[in-house]
């Protein structure tokens, strides 16, 4: 199943206590992942910033469980973003220093983005759904 890929990005939501620590990761991941901590932190330099109290229902911030759909094989997972440490793909917890995780941060349920893999695969995800986070 292949859709057209999107090349707009679409608008993103951090709190500032996410924005602060996930510019730190990149920056601290710069020399061994380079792509993909320019692509985190590409994200977070244009993510629209709100206080740390303010709610975010249903927009992807760290430790929330998502749905998405991968737009080119319609695959579906179900993963919760976490930092690199808490890491673990066969508990569906999925680092925000890998390309999805990179690509998830920020985004509401319904909105898509298209990025570039490392390999520079097109990669696109639809978020479908986004629980509360802990």
């Amino acid at each position: 199943m292949i859709h057209s890929l999107r090349t707009e990005l679409p608008p993103i939501t951090l709190r500032r206590s996410d924005r602060e620590r996930l510019g730190v990761l990149a920056d601290a991941a710069a020399e061994k992942y380079p792509v993909t901590a320019d692509f985190l932190a590409s994200e977070v330099e244009r993510a629209t910033i709100v206080p740390d109290t303010h709610p975010l229902p249903e927009i992807v911030g760290m430790e929330s469980n998502v749905t998405f759909r991968d737009d080119i094989s319609g695959q579906e997972k179900h993963v919760t973003l976490v930092y690199p440490t808490s890491a673990d793909v066969d508990a569906g917890r999925i680092s925000v220093l890998t390309p999805i995780g990179a690509a998830l941060i920020g985004l509401s349920a319904g909105q898509s983005i298209t990025f570039e893999t490392p390999s520079g695969e097109p990669r696109s995800l639809t978020v479908l759904w986004v629980g509360i986070r802990r």
